[in-house]
């Protein structure tokens, strides 16, 4: 038997098969998605141009919304760190997502109703439940019994605090001060006011990861191990007030 496919002749009553596109063009449905752009270019005055500045300034505000911004230093109270005139970049999602704010970041935060009606920048030198006191018998700082050497960041020839104090911050409140301590208003000239000095977690804005300028002054910001061996709030003993 005679297996090979013999040729048949074409049914002449169907009509003829639509060439097969090669040309790599888009259908109908791509033209439309495709021309979305030159019809939004042609409303707009300046073309392309003006689309991507667009696009490039709606990029920049969700940034500035919901990841990082910019901050100037206003004073000299974060001093020799950080100097007036110097921008950081705050750091928006640094606290959402995990832990919450830790002695020694350098945080901004919205002072309303707190220090005034503006953003500050201070450092972290109490959280939640600590016990900070001013000062030892060598004039440290002591958080939760253990003295605190602050001296890798304090402005040179300040002393920790000419203030005495002897506060519980309370849970969901921060205790800040400026590293400049003489030529800072912080947590300390506010011990008498409502909240008592102490900053809600909820006013943070973000932790200040670097100065980004002037170019010359340029780092990134790190936390401190001054306050890495300062026990958790509770565990204050006689012996760690010496350390």
């Amino acid at each position: 038997m005679d297996t090979e496919a013999q040729p048949t002749e074409r049914d002449r009553s169907l009509p003829p098969a639509e060439p097969e596109n090669t040309s790599g063009s888009a259908g109908p449905e791509g033209r439309s998605r495709s021309a979305l752009a030159p019809r939004v270019t042609r409303w707009l005055p300046g073309g392309r141009i003006t689309l991507t500045l667009l696009l490039c300034l709606l990029f920049l505000l969700a940034l500035n919304t919901f990841v990082a911004r910019p901050f100037q230093i206003p004073s000299g109270s974060m001093e020799q760190g950080l100097r007036v005139g110097d921008r950081v970049l705050v750091n928006k999602l640094a606290y959402p997502f995990g832990d919450g704010p830790r002695r020694g970041d350098v945080i901004v935060f919205d002072g309303s109703g707190y220090f005034g009606e503006a953003d500050y920048i201070k450092r972290v030198v109490g959280v939640g439940g600590d016990h900070v006191v001013c000062c030892d018998g060598e004039g440290r700082i002591r958080v939760n019994g253990r003295s605190v050497d602050e001296s890798g960041f304090l402005f040179p020839g300040d002393s920790p605090s000419t203030v005495r104090f002897d506060v519980v911050v309370p849970d969901g409140r921060l205790f800040v001060l400026g590293d400049h301590r003489g030529a800072s208003s912080d947590s300390r000239d506010h011990l008498g006011s409502p909240g008592g000095g102490m900053i809600p977690v909820d006013h943070v804005i973000g932790r200040a990861d670097g100065i980004v300028w002037p170019f010359g002054h340029a780092t990134r910001l790190h936390r401190p191990d001054a306050y890495a061996r300062v026990p958790a709030p509770g565990k204050d003993t006689a012996e760690g007030g010496h350390g």
